[in-house]
């Protein structure tokens, strides 16, 4: 078996020739610049942006005190680290992204569909969708800057959107497609600028919160205003929040080694990542408690919707900044749980025809055309295409660690991944059927919780989803041997 930086030696032209680009060959050690710092900066925009926000206004719905969910968001943040150390251990190692990942895992042909689920239908779709909501944002901003701006057109609509609404979400679309465009190494730029602006922002938001809502103490002891009891034990409730945010996080889960396969080594993405999720969670889990609740208590009303109190604001300049800095972990969202895997994937799929920057330009196209703001009209809508997303790709990402740690044992042919070949001359797999049979069958388990009595299993789609399909996977290879 080939390990790291063994049987990469090869220049473009060899790869060229037998149908790959150089977006999809493995990286050699020289070609991988990924720090430690670049990693801990990442996902950071991933973490403090506003659906996230939103969502913890339902974790205190479930009936979780204040410090229970503060808790539960530090706890989930392991897992979340856990999840995208372990699944992004073969692209560090052997330098490979998502794609050859996944033809490791299903084998060539098999990597299709799996992967068109991941790239082209979670990325293109959440990627429209997220320009969308940022683009909301963008209007509220330009409404203060040009007065009147939201009476152009006289509230015409062309295709369900109105022109002010149009205007700004492709102007935002435009800035999230420039990021896009220029990769991995323009994303690590942008986010380490990000980041310190992330920590004075949500820092001095939180500041504000305690001191809005009469101090820490007030806060952590509020009771919210809601109707009936909590819907799961304390313990359960806690899963569920788990289960909510490991949903989130499948899509980036699963295609993590689209980005540890520029690391450094191993050691580097695994500080990197650990460290930035869980220092950025304890952030948001703070931030997040005392901003919306310390704005609740200061308006006088539950608020949720963290836009909302930030248009409250007397200063001008503060609602400008503080807006500004979610409109950029908008960007950096978009940028790494969507249009680069979708890139990534385009190029896998037509690796003689669409190279990253096609894909790029192809998946951005894409996502105007999907036309997000009238998914946006139904919040039903919304959450039943993340609950389906979290339900597929979460069986996708069990298989895929189960097949790389416990039946390959962490070794990789690269000359047979690449090149149709092996050392014992055996036909190549072109579908592996257990993977198969074991990803299908947790993501029917999974799916079963859109059926009304079975509605509890969809609250845990994630974690039954990726248990049922790595532990079937592991049984199926048993009992072939």
């Amino acid at each position: 078996m080939l390990e790291q930086g063994q049987g990469i030696q090869r220049d473009t032209s060899f790869f060229e020739k037998r149908g790959y680009n150089k977006d999809i060959m493995p990286k050699s050690v020289e070609q991988r610049n990924s720090s430690a710092f670049n990693f801990f900066t990442l996902w950071m925009g991933a973490v403090h942006n506003i659906p996230n926000y939103t969502a913890v206004g339902g974790f205190l719905l479930l009936g979780l005190s204040p410090l229970q969910v503060m808790i539960s968001l530090v706890i989930s943040s392991f897992l979340i680290a856990l999840l995208l150390v372990v699944n992004g251990y073969a692209g560090s190692k052997y330098g490979i992204p998502f794609a050859m990942h996944l033809r490791h895992t299903y084998g060539d042909i098999g990597a299709k569909l799996p992967g068109i689920l991941r790239g082209v239908v979670a990325g293109i779709a959440w990627f429209g969708l997220q320009t969308f909501a940022g683009s909301q944002a963008l209007l509220i901003l330009m409404n203060k800057i040009f007065p009147g701006f939201s009476d152009i057109g006289d509230g015409t609509t062309i295709l369900g959107i109105t022109i002010p609404g149009i205007i700004a979400f492709l102007l935002f679309w435009v800035i999230n497609f420039a990021i896009g465009i220029g990769g991995g190494e323009t994303l690590n730029r942008f986010t380490a600028i990000l980041n310190p602006m992330i920590y004075i922002v949500f820092g001095g938001m939180a500041i504000w919160g305690i001191k809005a809502g009469g101090g820490l103490s007030k806060i952590m002891s509020y009771e919210l205003t809601t109707e009936g009891s909590m819907l799961y034990p304390t313990i359960l409730a806690f899963i569920l929040v788990f289960n909510s945010l490991l949903g989130v996080w499948a899509a980036p889960g699963a295609s993590v080694s689209d980005f540890t396969q520029n690391a450094k080594s191993t050691r580097t993405q695994i500080i990197g990542q650990v460290s930035g999720i869980v220092v950025a969670h304890m952030l948001f889990a703070f931030s997040s408690v005392t901003i919306l609740i310390g704005g609740s208590i200061y308006f006088g009303q539950q608020e949720w919707n963290i836009l909302n109190i930030i248009n409250q604001w007397d200063n001008i300049w503060t609602i400008f900044f503080a807006t500004g800095v979610l409109l950029l972990t908008t960007i950096s969202t978009n940028a790494t749980s969507n249009i680069i895997p979708a890139a990534y994937q385009l190029s896998a799929l037509f690796p003689k025809h669409i190279n990253y920057r096609r894909g790029v330009w192809i998946a951005s196209i894409a996502s105007i055309i999907t036309m997000p703001w009238k998914m946006m009209e139904n919040s039903d809508s919304i959450f039943m295409f993340l609950n389906i997303i979290g339900a597929i790709l979460g069986p996708v990402a069990g298989v895929m660690i189960v097949k790389f740690f416990f039946i390959s044992k962490c070794r990789i042919n690269i000359e047979e991944l690449y090149f149709d070949r092996n050392s014992n001359e055996r036909p190549k797999v072109r579908i592996n059927i257990q993977a198969y049979i074991a990803t299908i069958v947790g993501v029917s388990i999974s799916l079963i919780g859109f059926i009304p009595k079975f509605h509890v299993i969809l609250d845990f789609s994630w974690f039954i989803g990726f248990f049922t399909a790595g532990i079937l996977l592991l049984l199926l290879n048993i009992f072939k041997k």
